[in-house]
């Protein structure tokens, strides 16, 4: 099976993000430290007026597009996301929709801006031809997303606890690396950790940005006192503190068309 492509239940993924949406910025540090990266490899290139922000969640980077005078659309696959953007009145344009099917013209917009959103697609080659159909020639494609190993803490935790699986899997660095091998590209990849005092904040972290186990369905079982006790002596400690390690793959392409 390429490992590019999986199955991805979106229905899921939409509710969850949407009902994390009034509390999503309180908790998305690790989003808006990547969108501050991702923003200063865009800006490193003076590229036209028009951004897609494509999985645009509360809209934290459509406001700051906007910001500097650009013409923004805002789109997310979670309503309740979209509207609370639209409430924030971040962008230009708001559009639900799907970054494996974007409802736009081709080459209707200069910079499509996606951060720590393409996790979330079924085929990251289709979004990415998605991405580029719908961008200008000598436009310009930003995007970060997750990588095999991340939340390995955890993984190896729940190991040790049962035998289901309760994280999300993510592609490894080369599927993403290849999704890119049609165009003009550079990957980065960097490591951001976090660090927690307790359990539980850390799991709440995940659940506040609506991050759950989506991919193949919910966790199994219930999160019973007893399980969490069990969970908590798993987990490998750093000075006492219970540490959460991210993988992000940034992705830079030029439309050369």
């Amino acid at each position: 099976m390429d490992l590019a492509v999986k199955s991805v239940n979106k229905h899921a993924i939409a509710g969850a993000f949407g009902r994390a949406a009034s509390k999503y910025d309180t908790v998305a540090k690790l989003q808006q430290q990547t969108g501050e990266y991702l923003m200063t490899l865009a800006q490193a290139e003076d590229i036209g007026m028009r951004v897609l922000d494509a999985g645009c969640g509360t809209g934290f980077f459509s406001a700051r597009w906007k910001q500097q005078g650009k013409q923004v659309i805002a789109l997310d696959l979670a309503s309740g996301m979209l509207n609370h953007a639209q409430e924030q009145q971040v962008a230009d344009y708001y559009l639900q929709g799907d970054i494996e099917h974007l409802g736009l013209a081709g080459n209707s917009v200069d910079i499509c801006f996606s951060n720590l959103a393409v996790q979330w697609c079924n085929d990251l080659s289709c979004a990415l031809q998605e991405l580029y159909r719908v961008t200008c020639p000598g436009g310009l494609i930003v995007f970060s997303t997750l990588v095999q190993g991340s939340l390995h803490e955890l993984e190896t935790a729940w190991e040790r606890v049962d035998d289901y699986r309760h994280t999300n899997q993510f592609l490894p660095l080369k599927a993403i690396t290849q999704a890119c091998q049609p165009y003009r590209h550079n990957v980065i990849q960097r490591q951001y950790r976090q660090h927690y005092s307790q359990l539980l904040p850390l799991l709440n972290s995940l659940k506040g940005i609506g991050a759950t186990h989506l991919h193949h369905g919910r966790q199994q079982g219930l999160m019973t006192r007893k399980r969490l006790n069990a969970l908590d002596e798993a987990y490998p400690r750093n000075n006492g503190n219970y540490p959460l390690s991210y993988q992000i793959a940034f992705g830079v392409i030029h439309c050369d068309k």
